[in-house]
């Protein structure tokens, strides 16, 4: 049951990820997926993924702590294991990402035809973290 008190929310502004090599990550980020970085940090890169959409990719281990910044505190906080995330593509582009991963040496780990008709492609960047192209319709607020 729903609670019709909830303010909206608009959407998903940032998806996180731990990598243990910032560099690695970097290469299959930025390389592999073209990613603009606007952060380059010792324990961070946050990537440019769509517009009001960001990849934030934290050092492993680098960010429990809190950090004080001028406008505030950001508190600390961490992830364990491999972590999943999916990135919206229209179905045409499914063939041509199947391509374009191969070309780069990149597996396909799984693939999911959906009972609404979408399309799922899995992949793992170099930190094993399972990453998802995903084309609708796959949830069914998904248009």
């Amino acid at each position: 049951m729903s609670d019709h008190n909830v303010p909206p929310i608009d959407g998903i502004l940032e998806t996180a990820v731990y990598v243990d090599d910032l560099e690695a990550a970097h290469d299959f980020y930025g390389g592999v997926l073209g990613f603009k970085a606007m952060t380059n940090g010792p324990r961070l890169r946050a990537y440019d993924v769509a517009p009001s959409q960001v990849l934030l990719v934290f050092k492993r281990g680098d960010t429990s702590e809190d950090v004080p910044t001028s406008g505030g505190v950001i508190p600390g906080h961490h992830g364990e294991g491999n972590a999943h995330f999916a990135f919206s593509i229209a179905r045409e582009q499914c063939e041509p990402w199947r391509t374009y991963l191969e070309s780069k040496g990149v597996a396909i780990t799984g693939e999911v035809n959906w009972p609404k008709g979408g399309v799922s492609l899995y992949f793992c960047d170099p930190d094993g973290n399972v990453l998802e192209l995903a084309s609708a319709p796959l949830w069914p607020n998904y248009m």
